[in-house]
């Protein structure tokens, strides 16, 4: 009589619940906050010492995506070329690569804004008065047709994430044209534009709200809604005042140097909150 086949039960790979995805989504903004204590030195509570460390971030950012752009190129390239010769190098990619090369790209880009600054000093106020004009044009569109037809904001985790990191973007593009610009040159027709950016922005961050709030009272509370209500609150406070100071500024009633001071001081609240959803939502959510 033959033996019956016992089929292998294959693992499924486990899934990580709401609290674990959310700790490690905020856990590295959180430690941001850390390494700018660090890089800064004992200059964190100087207006300026926060400036040089949010400069230091956004050149950062700039090299990490032209070196995450070849490295892309050289993975593809990789890949192709062992797939010419029969073999699959996917496992190289995925193992060795891409992994070691984000981690690398970190210090390799660390370097490179300390050794290149004379370079990526006259990059990024170019790539700021390139994407301020794009991003408006985008907010604008976006609620235009969200008015015309009259589609709610899908809150869904990705979503979410998306929208405030469009948000925080809009932030940092308006930080990075103040810092960059001459503080004593009057206002013009790109500062009208950021305070265009900016308001689009609330309006934007204001409807994510309404979303959001309208979800909680309808189903409760969860890791995730918790977790955006609280960022796009932190969100909304910010923008709103960032209006206010830049009307004053376009009316001759404030310096611009009263927005960066704003922006650097609000500066550890991101990092605070961050860490909050680290340590306090996965207990209380049950580790839901």
């Amino acid at each position: 009589m033959p033996r019956p086949v016992l089929s292998k039960r294959r693992r499924l790979p486990r899934v990580l619940s709401d609290t674990e995805a959310l700790s490690a989504m905020h856990l590295p903004i959180a430690l941001w906050l850390v390494v700018g204590i660090a890089y800064v030195g004992g200059r964190w509570f100087e207006g300026g010492g926060r400036m040089d460390f949010v400069r230091f971030s956004g050149e950062l950012f700039i090299y990490y995506v032209l070196i995450a752009l070849g490295g892309g190129v050289l993975t593809a390239f990789t890949v192709m070329m062992f797939e010419a010769i029969g073999m699959k190098a996917d496992w190289l990619a995925g193992n060795w690569l891409i992994p070691c090369g984000a981690a690398g790209a970190v210090i390799v880009g660390s370097w490179l804004v300390e050794a290149k600054q004379s370079v990526i000093e006259n990059m990024a106020p170019v790539l700021t008065r390139l994407f301020t004009p794009l991003f408006t044009i985008l907010l604008l569109v976006f609620l235009g047709t969200m008015a015309w037809t009259g589609r709610p904001i899908d809150i869904k985790r990705n979503v979410l994430i998306a929208f405030d990191l469009l948000l925080a973007l809009v932030v940092g593009l308006v930080l990075y044209s103040a810092s960059a610009r001459d503080p004593e040159a009057p206002p013009n027709l790109f500062d009208r534009l950021q305070l265009l950016l900016i308001v689009s922005a609330l309006v934007v961050d204001t409807v994510a709200l309404a979303a959001i709030a309208s979800r909680i009272s309808e189903f409760g509370f969860t890791p995730n809604r918790v977790a955006a209500l609280g960022e796009n609150l932190i969100l909304l406070v910010n923008l709103a005042w960032s209006a206010w100071l830049y009307a004053a500024f376009l009316r001759g009633r404030q310096p611009l140097l009263a927005l960066e001071v704003w922006q650097t001081a609000y500066l550890p609240v991101y990092s605070i909150w961050a860490a909050l959803v680290v340590v306090v939502f996965p207990p209380l959510f049950a580790y839901a």
